[in-house]
């Protein structure tokens, strides 16, 4: 999956990280708390397996939940992030026809899932290092774990009964875009963009039935935080 870019990605973060390791820094650790909002531009083929009709597809809600990181100076313009969130329950939704039969589908909730999200970045910081406005870019790598995974009664009536979900983990690239702004020595305040491919194939199980899709979430997401350095 993506294997040549998560390769460069991951050679990033080593060589980047690697180039500075024995930089000064006063206060190199950083570690930022804030939040995350989060919009998915999702891409699913339609839903395939015995009696589904044509057409069916999905898209997942926009969230919010709160963001965490923990960020390591290595120069004045080199730093490494590993940030991620408290797990959010992002809501899953039909898309195509209005109905099954008598059973309501395009824009009902069919299913939920709770994401454990890390993700790994190298970042490049722009400017000198008295500069109190500085811009950085970073890429890396996400992890996805998918967790909780149900489907709703809205979903379980559409497949025609209880339904399991199964949503494999998934590893892909990240790519990062942000402003940093210092208030004191220790405190800062950050705005950042990011987007990531999150790649997994979807099989719901109805007593047995099986019917699968393969997604791709393509969250992009801004990032409003404060940080303290130490």
């Amino acid at each position: 999956m993506h294997k040549k870019t998560v390769t460069l990605a991951l050679g990033a973060v080593v060589a980047l990280a690697a180039s500075g390791a024995f930089a000064d820094n006063a206060n190199p650790n950083d570690v930022r708390v804030g939040m995350y909002f989060v919009y998915f531009d999702t891409s699913a083929t339609d839903i395939n397996g015995p009696y589904t009709p044509a057409g069916l597809n999905l898209k997942v809600n926009s969230l919010e939940t709160v963001y965490l990181a923990y960020v390591r100076s290595f120069s004045t313009h080199i730093k490494v992030e590993i940030a991620f969130g408290v797990p959010p329950l992002t809501r899953t939704v039909g898309s195509g026809p209005s109905s099954l039969g008598s059973v309501p589908y395009n824009g009902q909730s069919i299913a939920t899932a709770r994401w454990l999200s890390p993700t790994l970045l190298a970042e490049w910081e722009f400017g000198d290092e008295n500069s109190r406005l500085r811009p950085y870019i970073g890429a890396g790598l996400n992890y996805t774990k998918f967790l909780a995974r149900q489907s709703t009664a809205a979903g379980d009536a559409a497949s025609g009964g209880p339904t399991s979900i199964s949503l494999p983990a998934s590893l892909g690239p990240a790519v990062t875009a942000g402003l940093s702004y210092e208030i004191t020595d220790h405190w800062h305040v950050y705005a950042s963009y990011s987007a990531a491919i999150v790649d997994s194939k979807l099989t719901a199980d109805t007593a047995g039935i099986l019917r699968t899709s393969q997604i791709q979430f393509n969250p992009m997401t801004l990032v409003v935080s404060a940080g303290y350095s130490f």
